[in-house]
């Protein structure tokens, strides 16, 4: 059984590569962004509460977020998971590390997808989602800096988490990751 975390900043191709690594290895893609823009989309209060924060370019508070990947992650039926946009604070990665022994997942990987910032912006200028302007853009990499370096760390500490350039062709990307997650 597949258990990935595929992490990195905004924009870097994180729901891209695990789209593919769901369909390649039979696995649940938990997107917790997904999941709040489509409860937005369907006017529930917890979706519409998360999205006016989204759209600030800030972060969902954790016991939300923490809730929605424990309910996601009690459904897997496949062959395993991969969750992409979670953790993003040292407090979710904490979190997630209890869920996990509660439900008794073991061997987790973490993939830390890397790209050079402008590189970034520049997609995400490309991809045309409502909370993809100038503005937001640039208060989501502030977040995002500010609070990633100690997730990381916590990942490095349980040496779990391998770094992988993520600018180049999607399908030799695919490979790479592939690779290092055997």
């Amino acid at each position: 059984m597949h258990q990935l975390i595929i992490y990195g900043a905004p924009g870097v191709g994180k729901g891209t590569q695990a789209e593919l690594i769901a369909i390649k290895l039979n696995l649940e893609h938990i997107s917790t962004g997904a999941i709040l823009r489509k409860s937005a989309e369907e006017g529930n209060e917890l979706g519409l509460l998360a999205k006016e924060i989204m759209d600030r370019g800030d972060l969902v508070t954790d016991d939300i977020m923490n809730g929605i990947v424990k309910d996601s992650l009690k459904k897997i039926n496949k062959d395993g998971f991969i969750l992409d946009g979670y953790p993003r604070t040292l407090a979710q990665a904490e979190a997630l590390s209890e869920i996990f022994t509660e439900l008794g997942f073991k061997d987790i990987k973490v993939i830390n997808l890397i790209a050079d910032e402008n590189e970034i912006i520049t997609r995400l200028l490309k991809r045309g989602r409502s909370d993809d302007n100038k503005e937001t853009i640039a208060n989501r990499f502030k977040v995002y800096v500010e609070s990633t370096s100690p997730v990381k760390e916590f990942f490095a500490k349980q040496n779990i988490i391998k770094d992988i350039n993520g600018v180049g062709e999607i399908e030799d990307i695919n490979k790479i990751i592939l690779e290092a997650i055997k």
